[in-house]
């Protein structure tokens, strides 16, 4: 009878054993499709969708190798280490991209932008998020209903605007809107597909060009080939503009997947980093998704960026500071 139990109690050892290193297996490997597709450079759309939560991966990893050191499983920590290093290779250029040499001497410019959400009608919230930024450049995309008719109320102390459209089509009736402490000349309206906002400013910098854009969601909620379309769109802008540029916005994608490299190649514009991500606001920022993306040309340095306050939106807003390059 003694040597059945025991023999019983060594099976379910045995099978809890293995239960054990087949639930570490998954847990360590679940990153790697992530991985794989940030770094393949795929820009199939299934692929790319991957890429876009290679960022949100990294802490759990990290939490992972600690939670096996812990209790003593050192071929899984190690095995689970590999898994995060090879993530954080995954998101090195998201998250530490160049940010330039600044020029001594230059001024600074700061620019606040932000997917404020086409239903926010928060205004408070908007506006104390605005003073707590105290930017120069505020750059606002999906300006709702409430937000639209309340603008100068938001926007008090930023006399000169350039604003879209307004845009029907995708999800409701909503405006991109530039406001500066500057002169403000707008440019051409971009053409049909793209929906964004452009102006010159006359800034301490110089002639600072200015566009906030906002590209549709990926496949499968929108047509497959619509943000590629749309940063083809927005390059034909950018080759148009002389001197320093700043591009912010939801471009709906982080720096490092498909969309964030035709941005690199075709416009020749460098991202701000990315390690906190901006949506949703649901999520602590270490695991959202850097999808709200500031983008400059090389003749300006980025000295900050960081989050601002939230707003009433599902986004959230990016601070950034810009002086001229080194030359």
């Amino acid at each position: 009878m003694t040597t059945g139990v025991h023999q019983e109690h060594s099976l379910l050892r045995t099978l809890a054993r293995w239960a054990f290193h087949l639930a570490a297996l998954a847990a360590v490997c679940a990153p790697l499709p992530l991985a794989f597709a940030a770094l393949s450079g795929i820009g199939h759309r299934w692929v790319d969708i991957l890429a876009q939560f290679t960022g949100p991966a990294v802490l759990p990893a990290v939490l992972l190798t600690f939670g096996f050191a812990i209790i003593r499983q050192r071929g899984w920590a190690i095995a689970s280490a590999a898994m995060t290093a090879l993530l954080l290779i995954a998101v090195w250029p998201q998250w530490f991209p160049d940010q330039g040499e600044p020029r001594e001497g230059a001024p600074v410019v700061r620019v606040y932008s932000a997917n404020l959400y086409y239903l926010n009608d928060d205004v408070a919230a908007i506006r104390s998020s605005l003073e707590t930024a105290d930017a120069d450049i505020v750059i606002l995309i999906e300006l709702g209903e409430e937000a639209t008719r309340q603008a100068d109320a938001i926007l008090e102390g930023y006399p000169h605007r350039v604003a879209s459209l307004r845009l029907d089509v995708t999800r409701g009736p909503s405006r991109s809107v530039i406001a500066s402490r500057y002169p403000l000349r707008a440019l051409p309206d971009p053409p049909d597909g793209l929906h964004s906002v452009g102006a010159v400013a006359d800034s301490p910098l110089g002639h600072l060009n200015l566009i906030g854009a906002h590209l549709t969601r990926p496949w499968p909620y929108q047509y497959q080939w619509g943000q590629i379309s749309q940063t083809m769109a927005l390059t034909d802008i950018r080759k148009t503009l002389a001197g320093p540029v700043i591009i912010a916005g939801d471009f709906n994608s982080v720096s490092s997947a498909r969309i964030g490299r035709q941005v690199k190649s075709d416009m020749g514009l460098i991202p701000a980093p990315g390690v906190t991500g901006t949506w949703p606001t649901a999520l602590p920022p270490i695991l959202g998704i850097t999808i709200d993306q500031v983008w400059r040309s090389p003749d300006l340095a980025l000295l900050s960026r960081k989050l601002g306050q939230t707003n009433g939106s599902d986004h959230l807003p990016v601070v950034t500071e810009f002086t001229l390059a080194a030359e």
